[in-house]
C-alpha cells in the first residue's frame, strides 16, 4: 500500500476502527516526513485512553512506512487531554505523535493528530432547533467536530439564526472550541448555546460556567438531542463541601503533568492554612491518596478529577473554589465550576 492511500485514514484497515465506522486521517505521511527531515531514528506516539487499543496496529503500519533501523514505541501512560503529554518520552524520542486532540500550545517537537470524526453533524443540529429558543445561538463543539465546524455554522445561517462564535484564551486552538477544563469559547452575546459533541462532562462544565444561558447538546454520535441539566452534578457538589467543612487537615495536590499545574494556587492554600500540606504527583487516584491521614483534600489540578472522580476517593475533594467556601473564606451560593486557562 503506497503512502499516499495510509495518509487517507482508512481506520477500519489500521485497527482504530471505532463504534459508528469513522474514517478518521491521523496524517501517517506527516508523521513519515518529520522522520525522514529530522534524520529520526526513535517515535513515540501517545494515545487517549480510549484508543491505546488502537496503537499496536498504527505502529504496524508506520513500520511499513519507515527504514528498519527506526523503532516505534507507545506511551503507557493515562493521556486524558492535550495537556497531558507524556514528558518523559516526548524528550527520548526524535518525533513525538499526539493523538487525538488540538494543540494546547504550538511546539516543534510535537506533532499533533487530531483525529477528525466523520459522523455527519446536520442531522442532529436541525433535530436540536426544536430546543433553540430565539433567534441567536452561540456554537460551540470539540477537537473531533472542529472539521466540520463551517459546516454547521453555515447550515444554521441558512436557517436564519444569527450565530455566535469566538475564539476563547491561549488554552484552546481553534473558534468556537471548547475543552472539558475550559468554556471560554461560549463567552458570546446569545441566551443560546449550542454544543455538537459526545459525552456529558464538556456540556455539563459548559451549563455550570455560563447558567444563564439555555445549553442544547447535540450528540451526532449517539444521535440524541438534551438539554444541560447541572442539579444532580450541584448536589453533588455541595454535598463534597458540607462533608469537608469539619476537615483539620487538608491534603493540597499539585499536579506535575506540564499543562495541568497551577503552583501558585496551591502555594497560596498552604501559605495561609498551617493544617494544610503540599503533595506533588501526576496521576491524581483515590488509591495512591488513600494512605496520606487527611481529612479532605484540594486538587489545583484538572478539574475532571474532582467532578468526575471526586465520589470514588475517600476523603472530600474539592476545587481550589470548593475549598474556599468549606473553610469559610467565600458563602455557599459561590459555588461554580472550576475552569483552566494559560498553557504552560
Amino acid at each position: 500500500m503506497s503512502q499516499n492511500e495510509f495518509s487517507k485514514g482508512d481506520l477500519r484497515n489500521t485497527g482504530m476502527a471505532l463504534k459508528h465506522d469513522r474514517e478518521w486521517d491521523y496524517e501517517l505521511d506527516r508523521i513519515v516526513e518529520a522522520v525522514h527531515e529530522r534524520d529520526a531514528t526513535k517515535v513515540g506516539l501517545q494515545f487517549p485512553e480510549g484508543l491505546k487499543r488502537r496503537g499496536p496496529k498504527v505502529t504496524d503500519d508506520l513500520r511499513e512506512l519507515l527504514p528498519e533501523d527506526v523503532t516505534v514505541m507507545m506511551s503507557g501512560q493515562p493521556c486524558y487531554g492535550a495537556c497531558d503529554l507524556d514528558t518523559y518520552m516526548m524528550r527520548r524520542t526524535d518525533v513525538f505523535v499526539h493523538f487525538g486532540h488540538s494543540p494546547m500550545k504550538e511546539s516543534e517537537k510535537i506533532i499533533y493528530v487530531p483525529l477528525f470524526s466523520n459522523v455527519e453533524v446536520l442531522p442532529i443540529i436541525e433535530e436540536s432547533l426544536e430546543e433553540i429558543e430565539g433567534e441567536e445561538v452561540g456554537l460551540v463543539t470539540t477537537a473531533q467536530h472542529m472539521n466540520r465546524f463551517e459546516e454547521m455554522r453555515e447550515y444554521l445561517e441558512g436557517q436564519g439564526y444569527e450565530v455566535h462564535t469566538r475564539k476563547g484564551d491561549d488554552r484552546l486552538t481553534h473558534e468556537g472550541q471548547v475543552l472539558g477544563c475550559n468554556y471560554a469559547s461560549a463567552d458570546i452575546d446569545a441566551d443560546n448555546v449550542l454544543y455538537v459533541g459526545g459525552g456529558k462532562f464538556h456540556p455539563l462544565g459548559l451549563a455550570m460556567e455560563h447558567p444563564e444561558k439555555n445549553v442544547v447538546i447535540a450528540d451526532p454520535v449517539n444521535n440524541v438531542v438534551t438539554i444541560a441539566d447541572t442539579e444532580k452534578f450541584m448536589k453533588q457538589r455541595y454535598g463534597a463541601v458540607h462533608r469537608a467543612m469539619d476537615a483539620e487537615k487538608w491534603g493540597v495536590i499539585f499536579c506535575t503533568k506540564i499543562g495541568q499545574g497551577r503552583w501558585d494556587q496551591a502555594e497560596q492554600i498552604v501559605d495561609e492554612n498551617d493544617d494544610a500540606y503540599l503533595i506533588t504527583m501526576d496521576e491524581v487516584t483515590p488509591d495512591r491518596l488513600r494512605n496520606f491521614d487527611m481529612d479532605a483534600f484540594v486538587n489545583t489540578g484538572c478539574p475532571r478529577i474532582t467532578t468526575d472522580d471526586g465520589p470514588q476517593f475517600h476523603k472530600p475533594m474539592l476545587t481550589p473554589g470548593e475549598y474556599e467556601i468549606a473553610v469559610g473564606n467565600e458563602p455557599l451560593d459561590s459555588l461554580e465550576f472550576d475552569t483552566f486557562h494559560g498553557t504552560w
